[in-house]
């Protein structure tokens, strides 16, 4: 890579680091660190929103999807996509109205506190994952661009979105997620896009050069497709990076028309990456790994100064990312299994526990990508124990006055055990594991919460009572 274009990723790096700093001048409160005050308006929540939804495995596996399977790759960013849409039409007011700042928050006052806690270690683990998934696309690009060690360059990229998030938490999130998406948009659609095309020779010449499946959308499988919304489109439902940022809307119109803008934003984005990723099957048809096909595409395709700024466009989803979910888990941790165990915390110690846990989850994010180095894997395995764990409880729980605290909490524990013991045996790639664990979620949720019997009612009124067993 040229020096100009290294400079311009060096630049892009200090304005993040200069914008963070900025945001923690404003995080003086919980609900500032966590939820940034809750006064976003509707052009900064979609951009934050649709930021922290597109990350690493939208940009780099879904170039890489698009190089091995075609147009058909867009299926794993249109159900992160479609899964953002649902959340806005059918649980955006109901989330919003509850004024918590967790899943797990929301689940101990319709439960117990039991099953919130059970809850907040799947929800930080799962958010902690995608943060995985992060830190390793950063790796992957900084190694391809510059040819470092890819552990060392996992390092480095994690590190620098560490040192924002923990300056200035949410404020400082959303700060350079705008600064983010900005960069995102252009790099990817006025810039990678057409030049990728122009360089593959166009539309035409993808179609005389690649197969015939490569055009269809079902070509990567119809069971490929199905896991993608088991895992993703479910998954954006209960996850808690996406709840943190609903919950920074000013107020419930922002939340719902800027969500369902993220999720057509989304959608156009994947077809975006799917065709560059086809692109780079023309002009580099026999890479080593298709996990760079998006990075080796841009070094292929782009003239100095240009490279400069796409490259920072990826590494931009990359961040955005990966400092929500790093949040997002410090959040669960700090506020579900901390907080309760110091009833008497202050405002000043909440914060500085909250930064000094987002410094340990960061610190373990970049040990399991330095482990894993791959990149759908760790997505896979985040989302798997999400989506499986907690959809059935949230969704009962929001619209089943019989769902019961003893359901919740047995439902979550023998779910995510069914889905660890089946990604160990049938490996950790396979869609099984989560068919078995959303049933067994499901029939042991409505045997249980049949079996109990109601003596209690809510604690936050927008929920439906509360039940367990007398």
């Amino acid at each position: 890579m040229n020096t100009v274009d290294g400079l311009v990723i060096i630049i892009y790096f200090l304005l993040l680091i200069f914008v963070g700093i900025l945001g923690s001048r404003r995080a003086k409160t919980s609900e500032d660190y966590i939820v940034a005050g809750r006064n976003l308006g509707f052009t900064m929540y979609l951009t934050c929103l649709a930021a922290v939804i597109l990350g690493g495995a939208s940009t780099i596996g879904t170039a890489r999807l698009g190089y091995e399977f075609g147009l058909s790759g867009l299926w794993l960013v249109a159900m992160l996509g479609l899964g953002i849409v649902v959340m806005g039409i059918f649980f955006s007011k109901k989330i919003f109205s509850l004024k918590v700042l967790t899943i797990s928050q929301m689940l101990t006052e319709r439960y117990n506190a039991q099953t919130g806690v059970i809850s907040a270690l799947v929800a930080a683990i799962y958010a902690m994952m995608v943060s995985v998934t992060q830190v390793i696309g950063m790796g992957t690009v900084l190694h391809v661009l510059l040819g470092w060690n890819l552990t060392f360059s996992m390092i480095i990229g994690g590190t620098i979105a560490l040192s924002y998030t923990i300056l200035g938490g949410m404020w400082s999130v959303t700060m350079t997620d705008i600064v983010q998406f900005i960069i995102m948009t252009i790099g990817i659609f006025a810039i990678m896009l057409p030049m990728s095309l122009s360089k593959a020779g166009g539309w035409s010449n993808l179609q005389a050069e690649l197969p015939t499946s490569y055009f269809g959308i079902s070509s990567i499988g119809g069971m490929e497709i199905f896991q993608y919304f088991l895992l993703f489109c479910l998954g954006m439902v209960v996850a808690q990076d996406i709840w943190q940022r609903l919950f920074t809307a000013r107020t419930l119109k922002v939340a719902r028309l800027g969500t369902l803008g993220a999720g057509i934003y989304s959608l156009f984005y994947a077809i975006a990456i799917s065709i560059i990723g086809m692109c780079a099957f023309v002009a580099i048809p026999a890479l080593n790994d298709p996990q760079t096909a998006f990075t080796s595409m841009a070094l292929e395709t782009l003239p100095t100064g240009i490279l400069g700024i796409v490259l920072a466009s990826v590494l931009s989803a990359l961040m955005s990312t990966s400092s929500g979910t790093l949040l997002a888990s410090s959040t669960l941790i700090v506020n579900d299994i901390i907080k309760p165990l110091v009833p008497s915390m202050s405002e000043k110690i909440f914060l500085k526990a909250s930064r000094f846990t987002t410094l340990a989850t960061g610190v373990v994010t970049m040990i399991f990508a330095v482990w894993i180095q791959d990149v759908l894997v760790a997505l896979d395995v985040a989302y798997a124990v999400l989506s499986g764990s907690l959809f059935f409880p949230i969704v009962f729980g929001f619209f089943w006055r019989k769902a019961t605290s003893k359901a919740a909490f047995f439902s979550i524990l023998l779910s995510a055990a069914v889905i660890l013991i089946g990604l160990v045996v049938q490996g950790i790639t396979a869609t099984e594991p989560i068919v078995y664990g959303l049933i067994t979620s499901f029939i042991s949720f409505v045997t249980i919460s049949l079996t109990s019997k109601q003596t209690q009612i809510s604690t936050n009124p927008k929920l439906p009572k509360k039940q367990s067993v007398s």
